[in-house]
C-alpha cells in the first residue's frame, strides 16, 4: 500500500449481487492488470473485511490462480443471493464472501494467510498488501475512502487503471461492469460483445432526460473537442457535433468520462468516438432523488484533425431561459419529452454537454470553498436590495440562478473570490452538466473577470436606554477547537454589526472537543462558551453570561459527536435572568400564574424534551428574563433540518419536502408552550426566535402565527429584504424572529454580515429585534413610552 502497484490491481468491487433491487445474482471482486507483461496471479488471495471491524473481527479470503493480461480483467465470484436476474459471465476465481452492499475494504494480498490489521496505518505497513480498496464508511482504506457501493452500483476504478493509493481519488461509483479474463461482461456473449451501434450526438441524447441509447455501446460518434477536465476524479473532455439536427430538444453536446486520467485531446480536435453510454448519478440510480448526466464511458477514439473551429456557444440572455421552472408531473420528469421552450429544467437539459455563455453576469451566491459561485442571468428576477435574487414560494424559484465552476488550472487563473452583487464581467462559457450540489452548471473554459461592487457588512444602531435588544445568530457548529480567528470574527458581529445586544439566542455551539469523537459522552461547553464569551469582551464588548442545558449524547443531530445546542447568552448589565432551578435535559419546563403574572417552573428549561417532535433534534430552551422591571420570555430553538427533502432541481417535480413533517410537529410544541404563557398572562412578552429550517410561506411555519399569538417578523419585511441565508444562488429565510402583541415600539433588522459574502463566519446572518417591554398597565406603558421618545430626542443625531 505504500507504493502503487506497477501490475495487478483491484478495478472493481460489488456486495449487492442477489440484493433487493440488483440485476446481477452474485457479488464480484474485478483484477486489472496497468503493467506492460502478464501479472501472474497463482498464490495470491483477495480478501475482504467489514467497513468497522471490532477486536474480533476477521478477514476472509479466496485463493487466486492464473494470470492477468496486460490492460486485461480478472473476475472472482463471491457469495450468490437470493435475488437478481443476470450471471456474472464465467468467473476465473470462486469464493464465498457474502460481501456488504454499501461500505467494506477488499485487499489484494500476496499470500494465501489472512490479514490481521483492523487500521488504515497497520494495513498500510504490512508488505503483502498489493492493492486495497475501501469504500463508503470503511475503516481501512488508501488515503480517504472510495464512494458507497448500493445494491445497484459498484465502485470502480477509470479505464486507465490509474493508482494513486487515494481511493476517493481512484474509484467512483456507478453501474457494475463484471469482466473476465476473456473480455465477456454481462450480457455481452462473447469476448467482444455485439458490434457498436452508429449513432450521432443527438441521437445519444435523445429528447428526454435518459438516452434512448443507455447502457449500449456506440460508435462513430462525431464532434469537436470544445473543453476539458483535467484534474480531479472525473477528469473528461466535451465534445460537440458541428452538423446539428432541427429538434430544439435534443443536444449537441456529450462528455467523455475518463476518470482519474487526463485525456489525450485538445480543444478543436474534430474525432471519432466508441463507447459506452451511461447515465451518471451521483448516488445510487434506483433509489435517486437527482438527475443523471448523460456521459460515454470506457470510450476509444480516433483524432481526425486539430486546430478546427468550435461550435459557437448558445448566448444566454434574460428571456430565453422560461420563467416556470420544471412540469407538476407529480413524480418522476425523466420519461418525460423535454419542452425547453416551456421550462427552465427541460431549457438546461436539453443544452446538456452543450456550451454556453454569460456576459456581465452578476453574482447572486458567493464564492465558496469548492470553487464554487452563483450568477443569475435575469438580473430583474426577484432582485433583492443588495444584489442578490431572493427565494419567495415554492411557486416562485428564481430561474435565471446558474452555478459556475471553472475547468481552468488555478495557476492559471485563480478561481474568483466575490460577493453577492459583485459581476464577472466579459464573457464566461463552458459547457453544461448537471451537478447534484446545485443542479445545472456552468463548467467555465472561459471565466470573467471578477469586479467587485463594494458590498459592505451590515451595522445596526445600538438599542436605546428603554428598549431591550433580543438577537439570534446561528454559529455554524462552533467548538473549542475552532480556530481562534472564527471566534474574533464571529465576536466582531456581535459587538459592532449587531451593536452588543442584550440577549443572544445562539444555535450550533457544540461541545468542548465538537465532531473529534462520535459517542464520547463529552456533552459539556462551557470551554466553548468561554472562549467565544472572552472574545466579545476582546472585540470591545460586555461580559456576557450564558445559560443552556447540556445534551444527552449523540441525541440532538447536526455534526456527529458535536452535540450542538442553543444556548442564551446575556448582559447582566442590563438585563436580569430569573434563575429557576429544576431543568435538565429529559425535564419539560412548564407555566405557573401567580396575580394575573406567568412564570416559568424552571428555567432555563426545555419544552417536552421527551416528545417526539424532538427526536434527533435539537430542543427548544425557555429563559425567564426581566428588564426594567418587566418580565420577558425568550424560546431558543432550532428545528430540524432539512435532511430527506428532494432537491428543487431533481428528477421529481414537485419536490418532496419530508422533513416538514417533523418541523410542523416542532412548530406546533412550541406554540402550545406560548399559548401556556399567554393564558397565564395576555399580556406576556414572549420572543421566539432561532434557525427554524423553513420558509415564512412554509406550512411548517405556520402553526407559530396561528389564532394572533406570534407575529413573525421577517414576514413583514419588504419582499427584496427577507433573507437570512444563501443558499444554492437564492437568498432565503431559515431564521426567525416572533413577537407577541405585548412588546411595543418592535424595530427589527436583519444584519447582513455573513451569507452574502465569500468570507463568512457562519453560513447565517444575525437578526435583532429591539422593542420595549410591555407592563401589561396602559399608564404604566404610556409612561415609559413618554421615557423612551424623550431619550430619542435627547439622542437624535
Amino acid at each position: 500500500m505504500a507504493t502503487p502497484s506497477a501490475d495487478a490491481v483491484i478495478s472493481e468491487v460489488y456486495g449487492g449481487g442477489g440484493n433487493s433491487g440488483a440485476t446481477l445474482t452474485n457479488d464480484f471482486i474485478e483484477l486489472g492488470n496497468r503493467g506492460t507483461a502478464a501479472a501472474v496471479l497463482d498464490g495470491y488471495t483477495v480478501q475482504y473485511l467489514q467497513a468497522a471491524p471490532s477486536a474480533s473481527s476477521t478477514w476472509q479470503t479466496t485463493p487466486l490462480t492464473g494470470s492477468v493480461t496486460p490492460g486485461g480483467r480478472y473476475l472472482v465470484a463471491e457469495s450468490k443471493g437470493s435475488g437478481g436476474t443476470t450471471a456474472l459471465p464465467t468467473p476465473d476465481a470462486t469464493g464465498t464472501i457474502a460481501m456488504a452492499g454499501g461500505a467494506a475494504t477488499v485487499a489484494l494480498v500476496q499470500g494465501t494467510a489472512a490479514l490481521t490489521c483492523k487500521t488504515a496505518a497497520d494495513c498500510a505497513a504490512d508488505p503483502r498488501i498489493k492493492d486495497l480498496v475501501g469504500f463508503g464508511a470503511a475503516t481501512v482504506r488508501e488515503g480517504s475512502p472510495a464512494p458507497a457501493a448500493s445494491n445497484t452500483a459498484s465502485v470502480a476504478r477509470a479505464i486507465s487503471l490509474a493508482d494513486t493509493d487515494d481511493n476517493s481519488v481512484d474509484f467512483t461509483a456507478g453501474d457494475p461492469t463484471p469482466t473476465n479474463t476473456k473480455g465477456e461482461t454481462t450480457g455481452s456473449g462473447g469476448p467482444t460483445g455485439p458490434p457498436p451501434i452508429s449513432e450521432k450526438i443527438h441521437d445519444i441524447q435523445g429528447t428526454t432526460r435518459i438516452s434512448p441509447v443507455k447502457d449500449q455501446k456506440v460508435g462513430d460518434v462525431t464532434g469537436v473537442v470544445t473543453a476539458i477536465r483535467m484534474f480531479g476524479s472525473s477528469r473528461g473532455f466535451w465534445f460537440t457535433d458541428p452538423n446539428p439536427d432541427a429538434d430544439p430538444r435534443t443536444s449537441e453536446g456529450l462528455f467523455v468520462f475518463t476518470g482519474s486520467t487526463t485525456p489525450a485531446v485538445a480543444v478543436g480536435d474534430a474525432l471519432t468516438a466508441t463507447g459506452t453510454v451511461r447515465e451518471f448519478y451521483p448516488d445510487a440510480p434506483a433509489t435517486s432523488n437527482y438527475q443523471s448526466t448523460t456521459e460515454l464511458t470506457a470510450a476509444t477514439w480516433t483524432i481526425n484533425s486539430s486546430g478546427n473551429p468550435v461550435p459557437a456557444p448558445t448566448v444566454i440572455t434574460p428571456n430565453l431561459v422560461p420563467a416556470v421552472y420544471a412540469p407538476s408531473a407529480g413524480g418522476n420528469i425523466e420519461s418525460l419529452p423535454l419542452e425547453p421552450a416551456k421550462y427552465a429544467l427541460d431549457f438546461w437539459e436539453s443544452h446538456e454537454g452543450e456550451t454556453v455563455s454569460v456576459s456581465d453576469a452578476r453574482v447572486v451566491g458567493a464564492s465558496n470553498s469548492f470553487g464554487e459561485l452563483y450568477v443569475t442571468d435575469k438580473p430583474q428576477e426577484h432582485p433583492t436590495a443588495r444584489g442578490g435574487t431572493v427565494y419567495l414560494g415554492y411557486d416562485k424559484l428564481d430561474t435565471g440562478v446558474l452555478k459556475v465552476t471553472s475547468l481552468i488550472p488555478f495557476a492559471q487563473q485563480p478561481f474568483p473570490q466575490v460577493n453577492v452583487g459583485d459581476v464577472l464581467t466579459g464573457l464566461t462559457s463552458g459547457p453544461v452538466e448537471y451537478s447534484s450540489f446545485g443542479g445545472y452548471t456552468l463548467d467555465a473554459s472561459i471565466l470573467g473577470a471578477a469586479k467587485d461592487n463594494g458590498l459592505k457588512q451590515e451595522v445596526t444602531r445600538k438599542q436605546r436606554t428603554g428598549e431591550l435588544a433580543v438577537a439570534t445568530y446561528n454559529v455554524q457548529n462552533l467548538s473549542a477547537v475552532d480556530p481562534q480567528a472564527k471566534f474574533d470574527q464571529l465576536a466582531k458581529g456581535v459587538v459592532v454589526n449587531l451593536a452588543t445586544p442584550d440577549v443572544v439566542n445562539l444555535e450550533e455551539i457544540q461541545d468542548n472537543n465538537g465532531p473529534a469523537v462520535v459517542g464520547d459522552g463529552v456533552v459539556a461547553a462551557d470551554q466553548t462558551l468561554t472562549k467565544f464569551t472572552d472574545s466579545i469582551v476582546a472585540a470591545g464588548g460586555p461580559r456576557y453570561q450564558w445559560r443552556e442545558i447540556d445534551p444527552q449524547d449523540v441525541t440532538d443531530g447536526g455534526q456527529p459527536g458535536g452535540n450542538i445546542r442553543v444556548v442564551f447568552l446575556f448582559n447582566p448589565a442590563r438585563v436580569s435572568f430569573v434563575d429557576r432551578p429544576g431543568g435538565g435535559t429529559n425535564i419539560a419546563d412548564g407555566v405557573t400564574a401567580d396575580h394575573g403574572q406567568a412564570h416559568l417552573t424552571q428555567s432555563p428549561g426545555r419544552i417536552d424534551p421527551t416528545n417526539v417532535a424532538w427526536k434527533s433534534s435539537r430542543k427548544p430552551l425557555a429563559g425567564e428574563f426581566v428588564f426594567g422591571g418587566r418580565t420577558v420570555f425568550v424560546i431558543a430553538n432550532h428545528f430540524d433540518a432539512k435532511l430527506g427533502d428532494q432537491p428543487t432541481h431533481g428528477r421529481n417535480q414537485p419536490p418532496s419536502r419530508s422533513s416538514e413533517v417533523q418541523r410542523l410537529q416542532q412548530a406546533t410544541e412550541v406554540h402550545q408552550f406560548v399559548g401556556q404563557l399567554l393564558a397565564a398572562d395576555k399580556n406576556a412578552n414572549v420572543i421566539v426566535a432561532g434557525d427554524l429550517n423553513d420558509f415564512p410561506f412554509s406550512p411548517a411555519i405556520a402553526p407559530l402565527t396561528a389564532g394572533g399569538q406570534l407575529k413573525d417578523l421577517v414576514a413583514g419585511l419588504p419582499e427584496n429584504e427577507r433573507y437570512t441565508y444563501v443558499f444554492e444562488g437564492q437568498s432565503q429565510v431559515l431564521d426567525h424572529l416572533l413577537v407577541s402583541q405585548a412588546p411595543r415600539g418592535v424595530d427589527y433588522d436583519v444584519v447582513h454580515v455573513n451569507a452574502e459574502f465569500a468570507k463568512q463566519a457562519s453560513d447565517h446572518d444575525p437578526q435583532v429585534v429591539r422593542f420595549r417591554p410591555s407592563t401589561g398597565n396602559f399608564i404604566g406603558d404610556a409612561y415609559y413610552e413618554l421615557l423612551d421618545y424623550l431619550d430619542q430626542l435627547l439622542h437624535r443625531p
